[in-house]
């Protein structure tokens, strides 16, 4: 015995085929909390990241422009954790800011990750 399943039935069971739209982040906003001195916590949100990186270039676009805004030129990354809640996922990040070059290997320089922040299309502060 031939079962025949029509096409419509079967197209009903498969995945949604993704579109482009399905790639592009949404952001969906930075809280700032001054922590103490030159100690910044950024919390960060968004929807459609594509993994953690996503999640951790957000909230360093955010330090960066922090971080000029204050009047300094760099920042150090101390820290981030990303976690995903449904679609939404959540980045919590402290940097240090600082008007120098700070000692540590995980420095930025402001002025040039804000460029590639615009550069990318990601949001900043």
């Amino acid at each position: 015995m031939l079962l025949v399943i029509p096409v419509t039935a079967a197209a009903a069971c498969a995945p949604p085929v993704p579109v482009a739209s399905d790639f592009i982040p949404e952001y969906k906003g930075v809280e700032t909390t001054l922590l103490d001195g030159d100690l910044v916590q950024f919390n960060v949100a968004m929807t459609k990241a594509l993994s953690t990186q996503d999640v951790e270039d957000y909230a360093e676009c955010a330090a960066a422009q922090y971080t000029l805004i204050r009047g300094y030129g760099f920042a150090r990354h101390v820290r981030t954790n990303v976690a995903q809640e449904a679609s939404i996922w959540r980045g919590d990040a402290v940097y240090t800011i600082s008007p120098s070059l700070p000692r540590g290997i995980k420095t930025i320089d402001a002025e040039v990750v804000v460029a590639n922040c615009v550069e990318k299309g990601i949001p900043t502060v």
